[in-house]
């Protein structure tokens, strides 16, 4: 019976890949097809089925999923830290992508405009304040976002081509 050998530095490395991957799918999902679709929707529909999507995809699965690989991605950097340079500065720069291009952009760009939108009294509002608003949202939102998506399928390609790269890693660290 073969003995199972767990390197911690290699699952580290297909978790950070893993769940940036899974982010990417989502933002590559919302920019694709779910803010195109809605899009079609008039002032108030747009803005409530926004509200409804943006309190939906709150939920403890999905924090998993976008704060995991902001810690995940350095620390898996620092576990590779010696050896082979291209895998290193993989890592560095999926690290990096993923902070300033999903983490930065969210907090202080995407995260801002939901509260503001969650705030909106839809049942109240007027035709005129509901385009107003959509006006003001719907552009800065969709490119806030459209960053996010770049960098995340980014930052995912640099993790796969560091994937690629454990066999040479391992053959470097037997030497």
């Amino acid at each position: 019976m073969r003995e199972i050998n767990f390197d911690r530095k290699a699952s580290a490395l297909i978790l950070t890949t893993f769940l940036t991957g899974l982010l990417a799918g989502v933002f590559f999902t919302w920019t694709n097809a779910i803010t195109p679709g809605i899009g079609r929707l008039d002032d108030v529909d747009y803005l409530q089925a926004f509200q409804h999507m943006n309190r939906t995809i709150q939920n403890p699965l999905f924090y998993i999923v976008i704060i995991s690989p902001l810690f995940l991605s350095p620390l898996t950097a620092y576990l590779y830290k010696s050896g082979n340079r291209l895998m290193l500065w993989s890592l560095i720069g999926a690290s990096v992508l993923y902070f300033l291009g999903i983490y930065v952009v969210t907090v202080y760009g995407n995260i801002p405009l939901n509260n503001k939108l969650d705030a909106l009294q839809l049942s109240t509002i007027s035709l005129e304040d509901a385009k107003i608003f959509r006006d003001q949202y719907e552009v800065r939102w969709n490119n806030l976002h459209l960053i996010r998506t770049i960098t995340s399928s980014a930052s995912f390609l640099l993790l796969i081509c560091a994937c690629l790269l454990i066999d040479k890693q391992k053959k470097i660290n037997n030497q």
